[in-house]
């Protein structure tokens, strides 16, 4: 395929701490070649189709591992990946 842009959220449900889940799903998206920007909200992701579908796919299970979840997740061709 190509260059993919991804803007993630993840909402984990009735856990007392939110912190581990959120941010194991950030230490897998940092282990992809994929360029990784963290918001207050979300998490932007650009890099080749393969390794961001693997990446999600693992943050999926990891997340899901800690309990119940919402993942949002946006993909797109057209967002250009920013310079710098």
């Amino acid at each position: 395929m190509s260059d993919l842009a991804a803007q993630v959220s993840l909402y984990p449900l009735g856990q007392a701490d939110l912190s581990p889940s959120i941010e194991e799903v950030l230490r897998i998206f940092e282990a992809y070649a994929l360029r990784v920007e963290t918001g207050p909200m979300s998490t932007l992701l650009y890099g080749d189709d393969a390794p961001l579908f693997e990446a999600l796919h693992e943050a999926t299970l990891a997340a899901t591992r800690s309990g119940k979840m919402v993942m949002v997740v946006t993909v797109s061709n057209a967002c250009a990946v920013p310079e710098g």
